[in-house]
């Protein structure tokens, strides 16, 4: 879970940095490292064992750090003709799984991470060498920075702007990252840039074929998680996505664990649609954890301290997840598999009626007329809304000089680009300025959406939030790494190819996804139309752990940089408010805990790599 790596350049300088680094190293019988063809350094880290793979072929160097399953000869066969960088995508394309690809051709550097932001690259120069690595704190530490505290403030925002499909800055001062969407390329004097190495597909694919492509992605991604054979759990909630993959994983080489909380909310099947599951996997074993020794969500934050790289509404299920993960790392678990991002996939954003309308408006208003009843908005709000055609740069600004204005819940913020960001009600007047202001930034650099078309931006959000928080969750907490096959890169451009008015139809309950598991999962289970609910589970763990909350906010940091008005907050979290209004409290705990963290002592830098070819 603590592995991580630091890529070099092909010069004299960066070789000098080596040496320091591994100079500072304590234990330097386990120091090693890999090198360009030149002999420098090229890429050091530590060790992972069985998430690292590097082959050689002439004057390349590749390495794959994360979860695959090609082999050693078959990764060298490829990289055998690759005479650039950039040739490196044709030699790893189609490779399924996740993963960073990181290469040296002839001295010239290459380093991505995945499109869905599961594995990172963050950039940054130390002693004038620039320098790339796989997390945001392993730089900061070797740069010195301090933490930006304008960012810190941005990350109140709620719900958040997508700081991991931008790129850019992030929560330490000198440390950039790199867009997942493009890769740092060196050439051999260590001058760089980025190249966008993946575009979204277009979403034309009518929903037959792409359900089928959609199949074969997840059953390529999930036996990268069961190749190898000994056992693997996955959570079994009852939910669809859950369900799929517990099916698809019983298919692999590994033995089954399936994990279920029970919940408290009284409208909430999750647990009778679970339970026929289980009676349909009679190999697995199945755990179920009661009402009792689930832990609430925000238990023991008062005196929680976390080695995350940066803040996440996610802090608030630290204690359900560490539970989680040592009960399965109890009965033999090596990696556990999650449903995260499956809602995101295959439940299409409404602003797809948006890039529909020209092409089928007597369509587009149909639902919209419908969905306008359950907004309760007026006809011309939605017709305002349908018809708003401001670019992603234009939206940017404009949303920044809107931080502090009264959420109004209109179709504006189901349609637009992302849900429109508000700072919350406890947030100081000067946390909205230092919002603004890099909300401001941000636009100035005129980013360019995340795809052309304004739903599959919206998704992209939300499948690399996604991303990135099992990238964090899985530095942060022991116990077996936790995966997101929907957050695969092939899962992912294969549900987006579909015709999103298709995926979206009135009455069909993500029919891409039960088209794509027709035969693998039960048919019965398949016909599920409803979704689970925890609303009662929120407010019980809120009642619960106001105690926590209020020793979090004693001696509150972020008070104290003037970012928030604890008492303010307090009175919200005491009140009888509604989840909509407490939604940002997720965002002001994490960070929180992300900057009382920060005084926990600095970790070393070990060096060590497996499977580097000599």
């Amino acid at each position: 879970m603590n592995g991580w790596w630091v890529v070099l350049p092909d010069t004299e300088a960066a070789a000098a940095l080596a040496a320091r680094l591994r100079h500072e190293e304590p234990d330097e019988g386990a120091s090693s490292c890999l090198r360009h063809a030149s002999g420098r350094p090229w890429l050091v880290g530590r060790r992972v064992d069985g998430r690292m793979l590097a082959v050689q072929a002439g004057a390349t160097r590749l390495a794959l750090s994360g979860r695959f399953t090609v082999s050693p000869e078959e990764l060298r066969r490829k990289i055998a003709r690759v005479r650039s960088a950039q040739e490196v995508e044709r030699a790893v394309a189609g490779l399924a799984g996740g993963y960073h690809v990181l290469a040296s051709v002839d001295g010239s550097v290459w380093a991505r991470g995945t499109a869905s932001a599961a594995y990172r690259v963050f950039t940054a120069r130390v002693d004038g060498v620039p320098v790339a690595a796989s997390d945001a704190d392993v730089l900061a530490e070797l740069v010195g920075s301090a933490p930006d505290m304008e960012m810190l403030a941005a990350r109140l925002l709620e719900p958040g702007v997508s700081w991991a499909a931008l790129g850019g800055r992030t929560m330490w001062q000198g440390v950039r990252a790199v867009r997942p969407d493009e890769a740092l390329m060196w050439p051999r004097d260590g001058s760089g840039r980025t190249v966008r190495w993946w575009c979204p597909p277009e979403p034309v694919l009518p929903l037959g074929e792409a359900a089928h492509g959609v199949r074969a992605a997840l059953m390529e991604a999930v036996d990268t998680c069961t190749a190898g054979g000994g056992t693997v759990s996955a959570d079994l909630s009852g939910g669809l996505d859950s369900t799929s993959l517990c099916f698809l994983a019983a298919r692999g080489d590994a033995a089954l664990v399936t994990a279920r909380r029970e919940g408290v909310d009284a409208r909430d099947d999750d647990a009778a649609w679970a339970a026929q599951a289980a009676r349909e996997l009679p190999a697995a074993t199945h755990l179920v954890v009661g009402q009792q020794e689930t832990p609430d969500w925000f238990a023991g934050l008062g005196s929680l301290r976390l080695a995350a790289q940066e803040p996440g509404p996610w802090t608030r299920d630290v204690a359900k997840l560490d539970d989680l993960l040592r009960r399965v790392q109890a009965h033999g678990s090596r990696l556990h598999l999650g449903g995260g991002g499956g809602d995101e996939l295959f439940t299409p954003a409404p602003s797809h009626w948006i890039d529909a309308l020209a092409q089928h408006p007597g369509m587009v208003l149909k639902r919209a007329r419908r969905q306008r009843l359950d907004w309760r908005v007026s006809r011309w709000a939605m017709l305002r809304a349908l018809t708003d055609r401001r670019d992603y740069h234009r939206w940017l600004l404009e949303a920044a000089d809107h931080l502090t204005t009264h959420r109004t819940h209109g179709p504006a913020d189901h349609l637009g680009w992302q849900p429109v960001p508000r700072m919350p009600a406890w947030a100081s007047p000067q946390a909205a300025r230092s919002a603004r202001d890099v909300l401001r930034e941000a636009a100035e650099r005129c980013p360019e959406p995340l795809a052309p078309q304004r739903g599959l931006h919206a998704v992209l959000h939300q499948v690399r939030e996604g991303g990135n928080t099992v990238r964090l969750i899985n530095k942060s907490l022991p116990g077996p790494d936790l995966a997101l096959p929907y957050t695969d890169d092939a899962v992912v451009a294969a549900a987006l190819s579909v015709r999103p008015w298709e995926a979206a139809a009135p009455g069909h309950f993500k029919p891409l996804l039960t088209t794509a598991m027709g035969g693998i999962v039960p048919e019965q289970i398949l016909r599920r139309t409803t979704k689970g609910q925890y609303c009662a589970d929120f407010y019980r763990a809120l009642d619960r752990q106001r105690g926590e909350i209020s020793t979090l906010l004693d001696g509150s940091l972020l008070a104290e940089a003037g970012l928030i008005d604890p008492d303010r907050l307090r009175r919200v979290a005491h009140s009888l408010a509604s989840i909509t209004d407490l939604a940002p409290l997720m965002s002001t705990v994490g960070c929180e805990i992300w900057l009382r963290s920060q005084e926990r002592t600095p970790h070393h830098l070990t060096s060590t790599l497996t499977g580097a070819t000599p």
